[in-house]
């Protein structure tokens, strides 16, 4: 079992541009013991390191690269309740689960506030998320996100805002109505992920950077090995989502990487931003292949979409996203591009997080679909669970019969690709 060795440093994006700090925690050398031993410094790894940490484990977290590398420091930075799959779980296990799936969906958001307030983290946290309907059928979204919150004495508030509404707060034609949230919102991902390593670290975990993981010796105590050294612990658990090649005996072929592609554009003048988003509100639009965009604390135009699930790049990732911003805010045609980046995300086929563990002691969790930063949060708090011996989330998980598509890699991401392909169709009609 080999991990692609790496060792590399952020992408050109605008969070690696705006970072609160740049981490430079050491490299593993020698003998390292601890409890818990997490691969993956990504919003998982940091996120179960903490959780840990606060109940009193010694934790080890090694990275591959920096702190939040991979997708947890290159997304949309859109704060969004839910997780993969929940629905498909509760058909599979009853009603009787509904109410602690409801609750679940909303502990992310929770854990994320909670800890920027608790640990002092400068991510541009703000409230404010509106789903923006494209077509007639969306509309009847809008209306059951707002049922199901007032059956539920939803404590935050929510509106749904018609064509006009919405045509006066978001500064665009291109929508029929959106549903607005006010728990959801936005933030600086990377910051994030820093700021809650930097906390996990204060508590005592110990970071290690540059520090590809070559292999797991398994056994009572199974030992992560890196170039250099190795950290014994009682437990492992592996966070490498979509960069992660560990196990294939037991985890290739569940999760695929896709292509996800941003641009940034130059600080808007007041009035543009007062044209196109007023309250600041992150966007995302209810295509089955979403667009999605906010604004900056500087007041850029970060403007993503267009995921790629066949493994190739787009040769320009401007040219790619450009015209779908246009389409949406033709004023912003003489905008300058100053970023544009992408990453991978992890894909499962059903979109239910691949969740388990192996000889007992090596847990995994993997593969949200695009819904990364409230899921990831919500998957840390349910390994560091599991660790301590509450099973009852992770069981509903790890219980998912997962379907693996034969073959190599690549021709799995090829049949995501074709089937993607029809949902763009669907989109298109």
């Amino acid at each position: 079992m080999k991990a692609i060795n790496q060792k590399q440093e952020h992408t050109g994006s605008y969070y690696a541009a705006t970072v609160n700090e740049k981490t430079d925690y050491p490299e593993l050398e020698g003998a390292r013991t601890a409890d818990i031993c997490v691969v993956g410094a990504g919003f998982t790894g940091v996120a179960t390191a903490l959780t840990l940490a606060e109940r009193g484990y010694s934790v080890a977290l090694i990275e591959a690269n920096r702190v939040g590398w991979g997708a947890s420091g290159r997304n949309g930075g859109q704060l969004i309740n839910g997780i993969g799959g929940l629905e498909k779980i509760r058909k599979k296990h009853g009603e009787g689960i509904a109410d602690m799936l409801w609750d679940m969906k909303w502990r992310g958001n929770d854990i994320v506030y909670d800890r920027v307030e608790k640990y002092g983290i400068q991510c541009d946290l703000k409230s404010g998320f509106a789903e923006t309907a494209l077509k007639t059928k969306h509309l009847g979204y809008l209306e059951a996100y707002a049922e199901e919150r007032e059956r539920r004495n939803f404590p935050y508030p929510y509106e749904i805002w018609d064509k006009e509404k919405t045509r006066s707060m978001l500064g665009t034609d291109a929508y029929l109505g959106s549903f607005v949230c006010h728990r959801d919102g936005h933030l600086h991902p990377l910051n994030l992920c820093i700021g809650e390593a930097r906390a996990a670290h204060e508590l005592g975990v110990q970071i290690f950077e540059q520090s590809p993981v070559t292999g797991i010796e398994h056994g009572d105590k199974p030992k992560v090995k890196t170039a250099n050294g190795y950290v014994e612990a009682n437990s492992v658990v592996l966070a490498g989502n979509a960069y992660s090649l560990f196990e294939p005996k037991h985890l290739s072929n569940l999760v695929f990487p896709a292509g996800s592609y941003i641009i940034g554009t130059e600080p808007l003048s007041e009035d543009v931003v007062n044209e196109i988003n007023p309250m600041d509100v992150a966007v995302c639009d209810l295509n089955e292949v979403v667009d999605y965009y906010r604004l900056s604390a500087d007041k850029r135009m970060l403007y993503g979409g267009r995921c790629n699930y066949s493994g190739r790049d787009p040769v320009s990732i401007k040219a790619s996203i450009l015209p779908r911003m246009l389409k949406i805010y033709p004023q912003l045609k003489d905008v300058r591009i100053d970023f544009e980046w992408g990453g991978k995300i992890g894909i499962v086929l059903n979109r239910i997080p691949a969740v388990g563990r192996i000889h007992n002691n090596v847990y995994y969790c993997q593969g949200y679909s695009g819904h990364g930063v409230n899921a990831t949060h919500i998957m840390g708090e349910i390994m560091a669970d599991a660790i301590g011996g509450t099973m009852e989330k992770f069981d509903l998980f790890a219980d998912v019969n997962h379907f693996r598509i034969p073959g190599s890699q690549w021709l799995g991401n090829q049949i995501i690709a074709l089937g993607m392909l029809y949902y763009r169709m669907q989109d298109m009609l």
